[in-house]
């Protein structure tokens, strides 16, 4: 008897990415396909799906590798949980951008095999997904890896200190509410549609930024998510007591982007959940705003010496006076996830404000399952 294999996604826009990850999964045995409806992607993505619950099922299901199709029934991130434990399959299939901890857990305790594709494209075919062929892919993403928050007035008036940003390609459709700078990207998406447009680079971040807090707004976002976003690369703002940097220190090298790349590893968790409060049960002191400012001064220093275990080290430090300041940024999942992977790494944070999104870690070696981003260079 043929193995049970299960896989689940939105497949928005069917392309030749989706058939190649279907043919490769029912290569394992008969492929069950349970399908995101239109209200859990909304709740995921922020936004409509091109083609309705309805449409995609019949497309899934036309498809020859396919055994069964369904939309699921739950929402969120584990919306086919009723009809996994249902089906019951030998397998559970999904490619490295789709992996997360609580699926592959789920399957754990449900006895099923876990298994994760690299995206292999059929053939000679190039490699293909949703995000990509969406014409508002070319606006990157940013990560921070250090020195969040102090972005925000209320934090370096304690102490001035310096918010370190990378700018990454649009590789992966990454979650909304997941502290990859998502509000900031739509405001850019609204602006320049397409990419970021030539010019001076620092007065289109403030274009950005002004036009994502307009006059009135209640909060004001951190102006190191339309930098991050506008310029390449690597850089670090210094903030003293103000909305904009003082200073804007700007990094472009070859050698040192590839070096980073080797080193960053992304593992997702899940979106912050629909009322999440950051600021709840906050901390403020000038003794933390210090350790954080300091951190992110050590961070700087080690990758530009590309000293991988300082590097680390100052991600750490810098996570952990952001948590001191703002608690509510982890959870008790959250730390139990950094705590499997602390022995093999060099450092972790999670992105953004926490509360879910990414692991970020900084290591020396492979992580299993890892999603690996490219700088944008220019």
């Amino acid at each position: 008897m043929a193995k049970k294999v299960f896989v689940s996604g939105c497949y928005d826009m069917l392309h030749s990415g989706h058939v190649a990850f279907f043919e490769e999964a029912a290569a394992y045995g008969d492929l069950y396909v349970g399908i995101g409806s239109d209200r859990t992607i909304a709740e995921l993505k922020a936004r409509k799906t091109i083609n309705s619950d309805a449409e995609r099922l019949y497309m899934v299901s036309s498809l020859k590798s396919v055994k069964q199709a369904w939309i699921n029934s739950g929402s969120g991130l584990l919306d086919f949980e009723n009809e996994l434990c249902e089906l019951r399959p030998d397998i559970f299939f999904v490619n490295v951008d789709g992996h997360t901890a609580a699926k592959e857990s789920l399957c754990k305790e449900l006895g099923i095999e876990y298994v994760v594709s690299k995206r292999v494209p059929h053939g000679g075919l190039p490699t293909r997904s949703t995000t990509a062929l969406r014409q508002e892919c070319r606006i990157p993403y940013r990560i921070d890896l250090a020195g969040g928050w102090l972005d925000q007035p209320f934090v370096s008036k304690e102490a001035a200190g310096s918010v370190i940003t990378l700018c990454i390609e649009p590789d992966y459709d990454f979650n909304d509410r997941s502290g990859m700078a998502t509000s900031s990207r739509k405001k850019a998406i609204e602006l320049w549609q397409t990419d970021i447009p030539q010019g001076d680079s620092e007065k289109l971040a403030k274009t950005l930024f002004c036009f994502e807090n307009p006059p009135g707004t209640e909060y004001v976002s951190g102006s190191q998510d339309a930098l991050g976003i506008v310029l390449p690369g690597l850089n670090k703002f210094d903030y003293v007591e103000n909305f904009w940097p003082e200073k804007i220190h700007s990094c472009i090298n070859e050698e040192l982007f590839l070096w980073i790349e080797k080193h960053i590893w992304m593992i997702p968790l899940y979106p912050r959940q629909q009322g999440y409060d950051v600021l709840a049960k906050t901390n403020i002191t000038t003794q933390a705003a210090q350790k954080l400012a300091d951190a992110s001064e050590k961070c700087w220093s080690a990758i530009l010496e590309k000293n991988a275990v300082e590097t680390g080290c100052a991600m750490t430090e810098s996570f952990e006076a952001q948590i001191a300041m703002f608690p509510e940024m982890v959870n008790p999942d959250i730390l139990a996830q950094i705590e499997q992977f602390k022995p093999n790494v060099l450092g972790w944070k999670v992105s953004g404000a926490g509360g879910g999104g990414y692991l970020i870690f900084f290591s020396e070696k492979p992580i299993r399952n890892a999603i690996q981003i490219r700088v944008r260079r220019s």
